[in-house]
């Protein structure tokens, strides 16, 4: 314990006093503003009932940097991941954030806001002012992710289900101020929770297939091999939305056919160090790593050459390697019969680009059936182009670098900030230290608990190993195939065999 005080104090110099700094966030605000224009910050307090009162005392705060509203338009994907992370720390809270996907399918964080907890209140704030931002309204078509669903079982037979969100209020408040949106739920949550009462891999090998089939047809077939294994598990799953997990019944308007909700997940472990800093300190440090993403992202843009962005070229290239095995014929009015093997067929309409098997409209990018098409019209000296001038805008080159060309811009240390002219002093919120040390780490569920122990000994079961001597995934330094590092300077290397006991000779 004595360790660990004298480690915050050493932590209080560098950084700063956690209570002090709620005092600058103000001043804060206005160098983020003079250095980045169209940026929207907004500050929250709670109420008081004496206007005359020199102090106010903070709640929460809302950060959008005017790049990347301008860099997620330029992306023309609109599709957002929403989730929370704890906030570490004396005044704990939550780090609600909105992470969009870019045309390489890579993490682009739209906004971010500190507030007291996940609450109906909280996820409604943010949102409207992310909607603002955005210039979305009531009637807006657009696609939001979340992590999971919570459902209340009793003896395997479903009675109800909740969105655990709407004990924190993400569900109603997306209802409520986006009624028009498509909201989906992430997949590898929605196992978690059936792992509860079904585990094994056939079970989930099911939900997978159920989930990943793109027309409607397929996916019933899938919830019927699932009913005659189990029915109580198929009834539970039935009581899910399909719009909200399956891509057979998504709208295709994000051109994006994610069932999980990594981005956010990923965007959370890159900020996990930043958590525990005060509140300046942490805002700026999501700040820092966006900047810094930013550039990153646009150094590997300038190394690409083609018209579309790596991964997309990499997916068309495996959907044009199964094209040919099918065979288009010619119907008139711009449609097509594509026949494969397993009797795969499929009705294509390259005018409307669409197919029956659903995945061109999904992702924005033909499927083997459209390329198969393409292919035959342009065999039959019609002027149709490249697959690749098929793909959706937002996979193309050109609109990855334009993403990517507006940058966050850096800004002056506190003792070149410009005073606030608000009178009032902002305190830190209202919160009771618990005794004892506290906790830093995230709570491990009982379903993970189960995966990592069973029986009274650790699993590593689907737990990736690293090599120390090679470096690879999937084995570890005993069981390595590969030559041992060279020790000491020039001349050959000859290796001996056995357990750890091999020297190099010069």
């Amino acid at each position: 314990m004595k360790t660990f005080r004298a480690n915050q104090q050493a932590l209080k110099h560098v950084q700063g006093d956690y209570a002090s700094q709620y005092r600058l966030i103000r001043d804060y605000v206005l160098e983020v503003h003079a250095r980045n224009p169209d940026t929207t910050v907004k500050i929250d307090v709670e109420s008081e009932a004496n206007p005359t009162v020199e102090t106010r005392t903070f709640r929460r705060i809302y950060v959008c940097i005017g790049a990347l509203k301008r860099g997620f338009a330029a992306g023309r994907r609109d599709f957002l991941g929403l989730d929370g992370a704890f906030v570490k720390g004396p005044y704990p809270g939550q780090v609600l954030s909105a992470v969009a996907l870019d045309g390489n399918n890579g993490i682009y964080p739209l906004a971010y806001a500190l507030v007291e907890s996940e609450t109906l209140n909280s996820w409604t704030w943010f949102l409207s002012n992310l909607g603002d931002d955005l210039g979305l309204g009531t009637n807006s078509n657009f696609t939001f992710m979340s992590d999971r669903q919570k459902f209340y079982t009793i003896d395997a037979v479903i009675l109800t289900y909740k969105h655990v969100t709407i004990a924190r209020g993400l569900l109603p408040a997306i209802a409520t101020l986006f009624p028009c949106a498509e909201h989906r739920y992430c997949l590898r949550h929605i196992h978690d929770n059936m792992k509860k009462n079904w585990r094994g891999k056939v079970f989930k090998d099911l939900l997978w297939e159920c989930a990943t089939t793109s027309n409607v047809q397929h996916f019933h077939q899938a919830m019927e091999k699932l009913k005659k294994l189990n029915n109580d598990a198929y009834e539970w799953l039935k009581q899910i939305p399909p719009q909200s997990w399956a891509r057979s019944h998504f709208t295709g308007r994000a051109h994006c056919d994610a069932l999980t909700n990594n981005l956010c997940e990923a965007f959370n472990n890159k900020i996990e160090d930043g958590r525990d800093a005060p509140i300046i300190n942490c805002i700026e440090f999501i700040r820092e790593y966006i900047m810094k993403k930013i550039v990153k992202v646009d150094k590997e843009i300038q190394k690409v050459v083609g018209p579309l962005t790596p991964t997309a070229t990499t997916i068309l290239d495996k959907i044009k390697s199964k094209a040919e095995q099918y065979v288009a014929t010619f119907c008139g009015a711009g449609k097509y019969q594509v026949v494969g093997p397993w009797q795969d067929q499929c009705i294509v309409d390259v005018g409307q680009q669409s197919c029956t098997c659903k995945r061109w409209e999904l992702t924005g990018i033909p499927c083997k059936h459209g390329v198969a098409a393409i292919w035959d019209m342009g065999r039959n000296d019609k002027d149709v182009g490249i697959p690749e001038s098929f793909v959706h805008p937002c996979y193309w080159l050109s609109s990855w670098k334009e993403m990517y060309s507006f940058k966050v811009t850096p800004i002056n240390g506190r003792s070149m900030w410009e005073k606030s002219a608000i009178p009032t002093t902002l305190l830190p919120p209202n919160h009771r230290v618990p005794i004892g040390r506290p906790k830093k780490k995230r709570t491990i569920s009982i379903v993970e608990k189960e995966d990592f122990v069973r029986g009274n000994t650790a699993s590593r079961a689907h737990r990736s190993v690293t090599c120390t001597k090679c470096n690879n995934v999937g084995h570890n330094a005993r069981t390595c195939k590969g030559k041992r590092p060279i020790v000491g300077g020039g001349g050959g290397q000859s290796q001996v065999k056995g357990k750890g006991k091999g020297k190099a000779t010069t």
